[in-house]
C-alpha cells in the first residue's frame, strides 16, 4: 500500500465525532485513523474543508483548503507539528507502528529542516531507537516544545538533531500543557504575591492559630473526599504529614513513608506499589464484574513511572508555573494510581509538595487545598472523569477472579 492510499478522503464524522462539515481529517486525526492507533483522541481534531474560513466547532478545528497538507507521513506529521503542538501518547504509538525507516525517509528527504529534526529526536526520545542516519551538520537549532503552544522546561542542547530539547519531563513522565488564555490570566494575576501581602498584614500570633486551624481542617477535608472519617489522632498524623510537605523530594521511599502515615492500620491494605491491575468504579450487583470508570496503570509500569514522577520533581518542577507545576505531578500521580489505597490523598498532599516546595505559599501557611476541593466536590470529580473517559475506550482489560481488572 502507497504512502498515499493510507489517508481517508473528506468525513462528516470521525471515530463517533461529527464534523461541522464534511472535511478531510489532517494531522493527528488523519494519522490516527491512517494507521489506526489505539490513543486518547486529541481534545481539538483538525480537518480541511472547503471554505475560506477556519471554523472551530464540537472538537475540530476546520481549516481553509490552503492549510491542506498532502496525503504523505511527512506532510501530516509537520500539520501536527505546526498546527496542533505535541501529542506525546499519538507520535509514540505512531512510531511503534512505522517503525524506523519511514521516519528516516521523512529526516533524509528534508535534513536540515526544523520539522524533521524535531521528528527525528522525538522519535529516539521517546523509543530509545537509534535512527540510522548521521549526526546533523546544518541547520539552525529549535527547541522541541514551541513556547506559544504549550509550557516548556529547561532548554537541553542536543548536537546530534542540532534541536533544544526543552520537553518537561523524560519519555518514563512528560506532562505537556496547553498555553491557554485563562492559564495566562491567573498567571498575570500573580496569586503568590497577593498572598504573602495578605498574610503579611496578619498578627503573628493570630496567624499561627489560623494556620493551624486550616492545616487541621485540610487534612479532614483531605479523608472526607474519600468518605472517611477516621478517628481525630489520624486526621491530626496526616495534618502533621501536609505541614511538612515540600521539606523532602518525591521519591518511592517518601511516597511509600506517606502511604504508611495516611493508612494507619495496614493490617487490612498491602503497602507498597500495587503487585495487579487497579481500577476505580463500582462492581455489577448480580454479577460483581467490575464497572471501572477509570483503570489505573499496569502495575509492571509503576516502577519506571514513578521513577519518571521522581525526575520531575527534581528537575521540571522550578521550570513551570507552580500551580500548573502542582497540578500535573499530582494528577499524573493519581491516574497512574500506584497503590492500593491512599492515592487520592497523597494526590492531594503532592500539591501542597510543590506549593511549599516553590515557596508559592507564604511561610508558615499550609493553603487548604483539600477543604477548597470539597466545597467544589462536583467540579473536581469533572475533571477527574474527564480525562478516564478519553482513556478508557483505548484500553484494553479484563476482570480476574478477585473482582479486579487485569490489563
Amino acid at each position: 500500500m502507497s504512502d498515499q492510499n493510507h489517508f481517508s478522503g473528506p468525513v462528516t464524522v470521525f471515530h463517533e465525532r461529527r464534523l461541522a462539515e464534511r472535511a478531510t481529517p489532517a494531522g493527528y486525526a488523519a494519522l490516527i485513523d491512517a494507521y489506526d492507533l489505539n490513543v486518547p483522541l486529541p481534545r481539538t481534531l483538525s480537518a480541511i474543508g472547503a471554505h475560506h474560513r477556519i471554523v472551530e466547532e464540537g472538537g475540530w478545528r476546520i481549516y481553509t483548503p490552503r492549510y491542506a497538507p498532502d496525503p504523505t507521513l511527512a506532510d501530516h506529521l509537520t500539520f501536527a507539528l505546526k498546527n496542533e503542538s505535541l501529542d506525546l501518547a499519538v507520535l509514540k504509538r505512531l512510531f511503534l507502528k512505522t517503525g524506523a525507516g519511514p521516519i528516516e525517509e521523512v529526516v533524509k528527504a528534508k535534513p536540515t529542516g526544523s520539522y524533521a529534526r524535531r521528528l527525528w529526536f522525538l522519535y529516539e526520545w521517546l523509543t530509545g531507537e537509534r535512527l540510522d542516519l548521521p549526526d546533523a551538520d546544518r541547520g539552525a537549532y529549535v527547541e522541541i516544545v514551541n513556547r506559544d503552544q504549550q509550557y516548556a522546561g529547561k532548554s537541553e542542547t542536543s548536537a546530534r538533531h542540532r534541536v533544544k530539547n526543552n520537553l518537561p519531563g523524560t519519555p518514563d513522565f512528560c506532562p505537556l500543557v496547553f498555553r491557554t488564555e485563562t492559564l495566562e490570566r491567573f498567571i498575570a494575576m500573580d496569586l503568590q504575591a497577593r498572598a504573602q501581602e495578605v498574610v503579611a498584614a496578619v498578627p503573628r500570633d493570630l496567624l499561627a492559630r489560623t494556620a493551624a486551624f486550616l492545616l487541621l481542617k485540610d487534612s479532614k477535608s483531605s479523608f472526607a473526599i474519600e468518605g472517611e472519617r477516621p478517628p481525630q489522632d489520624r486526621i491530626q498524623r496526616w495534618g502533621r504529614a501536609i505541614g511538612e510537605a515540600g521539606k523532602q523530594p518525591i521519591d518511592l521511599d517518601e511516597l511509600l513513608r506517606l502511604q504508611r502515615i495516611v493508612i494507619g492500620d495496614a493490617r487490612f491494605v498491602h503497602l507498597g506499589l500495587r503487585r495487579e491491575g487497579g481500577f476505580v468504579g463500582e462492581h455489577d450487583r448480580d454479577t460483581r464484574m467490575p464497572i471501572p470508570e477509570h483503570i489505573s496503570a499496569r502495575h509492571e509500569d509503576l516502577d519506571s513511572l514513578v521513577a519518571g514522577m521522581t525526575a520531575f520533581d527534581a528537575q521540571t518542577v522550578q521550570e513551570l508555573d507552580p500551580v500548573i507545576a502542582a497540578t500535573v505531578l499530582a494528577f499524573g500521580f493519581v491516574y497512574i494510581h500506584p497503590f492500593e489505597d491512599g492515592n487520592g490523598r497523597l494526590h492531594r498532599y503532592l500539591i501542597h509538595h510543590v506549593l511549599t516546595e516553590r515557596r508559592f505559599n507564604p511561610p508558615g501557611v499550609i493553603f487548604p487545598v483539600s477543604a477548597a476541593i470539597l466545597e467544589r466536590i462536583d467540579d473536581y470529580r469533572t475533571v477527574l472523569e474527564d480525562y478516564s473517559r478519553r482513556l478508557l475506550p483505548v484500553v484494553e482489560w479484563e476482570p480476574t477472579e478477585n473482582g479486579n481488572v487485569r490489563v
